[in-house]
């Protein structure tokens, strides 16, 4: 048996064909969804990106404990139990916070890995005059110097070979080729578009030239801010556009997988997943982006299909409350005839794929430090801190590292502490890191939304019976997570 893992960061439903959108360029993820078992009801679970690469190779939710960071000491991880079994383990990406300080144990649990540069403002290209930073739009200093570095790094990307993307699926169809005869092995082709920023070549902008870029005149504009919304409504539509033009430019490449798997007859042995760590905002709730606001469904609700030729149900849609961060680590394990661990709490998928058979009856979701959210898939509960200092909130790690830093000597001077071994970490005894919090969360406050009645989420919804019900399964998975006694405080439960 065989499986191949193809997954995009910040893809939106809401654009995609088979969910509905009948004026976007996507006819893969339309063929795609001719050939596999399509799922409405996916959620995230531990945001954002490495918080969710965490669940994916731990099979269980991380974002109550941790902020991100890398896999620590005590994880499970899938990719290496399937090594360690006898499947080997491939990783090709572009997603570079795999190589920051907040990512660095993630890919060598792999057998074998291939990373392509020049994503984002990755400091790939050593350029000391770059462009004016005038001309980059950025709201900010920090923003500023990664668009300089961004504009920098396109520079050596002037044809579509050259772009990161297309050079991870390029890896990516190589070693289907090269291996597609053999037996027990795992793919991962990971692509970090669509996420911000929106580049594309000119090919794929042509398939919304006459909607959109004939007529634009305006200034570059396809970074998003993670703010409100102060463009023009000319701007905004531009800024859609360009996002709507890189995932184009995705479906092309997941076209590629496809012919591929058509070419050599795969369908009969081998498991295919096309999955994405969240959504994204474009404009909807007059905001751009994601973390800094609420886990709305544009980025809460993702695009999810599976082929599974145990059962081989294809051209179906799947009602199941999913979360695959969680669930796909237990799902792979299933396929190859492995156990899941004792720590995982993610379900394989199996059952679900067949005949729809649920997996659970709610699913938490969240940000460290943020609303804590559950849904049941109708109702959406999303959970303030109590306090307006959003404390008390720790850090329980062994590997104290942000996204691109160590913690500094300032946070770990007095701020630390042993605690006591939780369930899953295998009788370590993590460091307790205090001062977290302070974020304005408490500013969202607390709503309950009706996803069948209010989909767009504008107006929340006052049902204390329904609310009970969600708190009783917030507080139910949290306990079976293992929580910290803190975050109940920092909640009010």
């Amino acid at each position: 048996m065989k499986a191949i893992m193809v997954m995009f960061d910040s893809l939106n439903r809401r654009h995609l064909p088979p969910y509905g959108c009948d004026w976007t360029h996507a006819p893969n993820f339309q063929r795609l969804a001719q050939r596999t078992a399509r799922f409405n009801q996916s959620y995230v679970c531990s945001m954002p990106c490495m918080p969710a690469r965490r669940d994916l190779h731990t099979g269980r939710p991380n974002f109550l404990h941790r902020s991100w960071g890398p896999l620590e000491p005590f994880d499970d991880s899938v990719p290496r139990i399937l090594g360690d079994n006898g499947t080997s383990s491939h990783l090709i990406s572009d997603h570079y916070h795999y190589w920051e300080a907040g990512g660095a144990t993630y890919h060598t649990q792999y057998d074998t890995w291939e990373f392509f540069r020049g994503q984002e403002g990755d400091p790939w290209k050593g350029k000391v005059a770059g462009p004016d930073p005038v001309n980059v739009f950025g709201r900010n200093a920090s923003d500023q110097v990664r668009h300089k570095q961004d504009r920098i790094n396109r520079e050596f990307a002037h044809v579509e070979a050259d772009w990161p993307q297309a050079q991870t699926f390029q890896a990516g169809c190589e070693f289907i080729r090269r291996n597609h005869d053999d037996d027990n092995w795992f793919l991962q082709i990971e692509t970090f578009d669509p996420h911000e920023p929106f580049f594309s070549h000119r090919q794929y902008k042509d398939h919304y030239a006459d909607a959109h870029y004939n007529d634009y005149n305006g200034p570059i504009h396809d970074w998003p801010p993670y703010a409100n919304v102060t463009e023009t409504p000319e701007q905004v539509e531009h800024m859609r556009y360009e996002y709507l033009s890189t995932m184009a430019m995705c479906d092309a490449k997941l076209g590629d997988v496809l012919d591929l798997m058509d070419k050599h007859e795969m369908w009969d042995d081998t498991m295919l997943v096309v999955w994405t760590d969240h959504g994204f905002l474009l404009g909807e709730h007059d905001s751009w982006a994601k973390c800094w606001l609420p886990f709305y469904d544009e980025v809460a609700h993702t695009p999810f299909f599976v082929w599974d030729p145990r059962s081989g149900a294809r051209g179906v849609e799947r009602n199941s409350l999913v979360q695959p961060s969680i669930d796909l680590g237990p799902t792979l394990l299933d396929f190859f005839g492995l156990e899941p661990t004792k720590d995982m709490l993610g379900k394989p998928l199996g059952g679900v794929v067949a005949d729809d058979t649920p997996v659970r009856d709610a699913a938490i979701f969240g940000q460290h430090g943020h609303q804590l959210n559950v849904t049941d898939g109708r109702y959406v509960y999303m959970r303030a801190p109590a306090q307006e200092e959003n404390r008390p909130l720790n850090d329980y790690t062994l590997m104290p590292t942000r996204m691109t830093r160590s913690f500094t000597p300032n946070e770990l001077r007095d701020n630390i502490e042993l605690a006591e071994p939780f369930s899953f970490t295998k009788g370590c005894r993590t460091m307790k890191i205090g001062g977290g919090g302070g974020r304005a969360i408490h500013r969202f406050g607390t709503n309950l939304y009706d996803l069948v009645n209010d989909p767009e989420q504008q107006t929340p919804l006052s049902d204390p019976s329904v609310e009970a019900r969600m708190i009783a399964h917030m507080k139910r998975l949290m306990a079976e997570c293992d929580a910290p006694p803190e975050q109940y405080e920092r909640l009010g439960l």
